[in-house]
């Protein structure tokens, strides 16, 4: 299982900036939420040019990437979706609690593919049922992906969660339900704000009310065998410069 499990990490691994040979270092090796794919590609990119330090960056679902860690996948930096898979780990004693932060915030939204007219206001009771017609919802998986926790509870403080709980396609990661809806293979899905507006292939239909789930924080923190450039790569992603990247890209910089 272990052996899969890392295999599994080195599959995902995204390579940004120069390679360990090219800049003569080891590279920093960072798992992060899927959602961060796009805005962290940049910044590392951005890190490594200033810093001539390469990163490695890991991108799946919160909870696989936890339960990478605990299963021996190496890392330095962890970036989750959710408080509760860092909790995991800090439970467990694999992070650093010193320099765990409150990095980003995000917004819930509710999408259809970019031809569809469907129109929804989203309060309670609303007609989210009729609206999917025969097809079905794309989310995260409640019970393990932190988009399909936040969905779970909207819906249910909403009172249309147990209408639609047999509807949903239960999708690893939230880029994955974001691609069965730019696919048109689900009409509606729910994905955080930032995935939306990174695909072109499907539309906005309305963000979820803030209090109707838990606000959506992503916290990092550092590996308790973390070498020491990675602090150098947290307190850059917490810089100025870091924060007007995450803002164009559509996150909520937490101080």
């Amino acid at each position: 299982m272990l052996g899969k499990l890392l295999a599994l990490a080195v599959c995902a691994a995204a390579w940004t900036g120069a390679s360990a040979t090219e800049s003569g270092s080891k590279p920093l090796t960072v798992l992060a939420a899927a959602s961060l794919a796009n805005v962290l590609g940049e910044l590392g990119n951005e890190f490594t040019k200033s810093q001539g330090i390469p990163i490695r960056f890991s991108f799946a679902a919160s909870s696989t990437l936890a339960r990478q860690i605990e299963s021996g996948a190496p890392a330095d930096l962890f970036v989750s979706a959710d408080p509760e898979w860092m909790d995991y780990l800090e439970k467990r004693g694999f992070i650093q609690k010193s320099t765990r932060r409150d990095l980003l915030g995000n917004r819930l939204a509710l999408i259809a593919p970019v031809d569809s007219t469907v129109e929804l206001k989203i309060e309670r009771g609303f007609a989210l049922m009729a609206a999917l017609g025969g097809g079905r919802l794309a989310t995260g998986d409640p019970d393990n992906v932190p988009v399909g926790r936040y969905a779970r509870s909207a819906l249910t403080s909403l009172g249309i969660w147990s209408e639609v709980a047999d509807r949903l396609v239960h999708a690893e990661d939230v880029r994955t339900a974001l691609a069965f809806v730019a696919r048109g293979e689900a009409p509606l899905g729910i994905v955080y704000e930032t995935d939306a507006r990174i695909e072109k292939k499907v539309r906005l239909v309305a963000l979820f009310p803030e209090d109707s789930h838990p606000h959506i924080i992503y916290p990092m923190a550092l590996m308790t065998d973390a070498r020491p450039e990675a602090a150098r790569l947290a307190e850059f992603l917490r810089s100025d410069a870091s924060r007007a990247v995450f803002e164009r890209f559509g996150f909520v910089v937490l101080r």
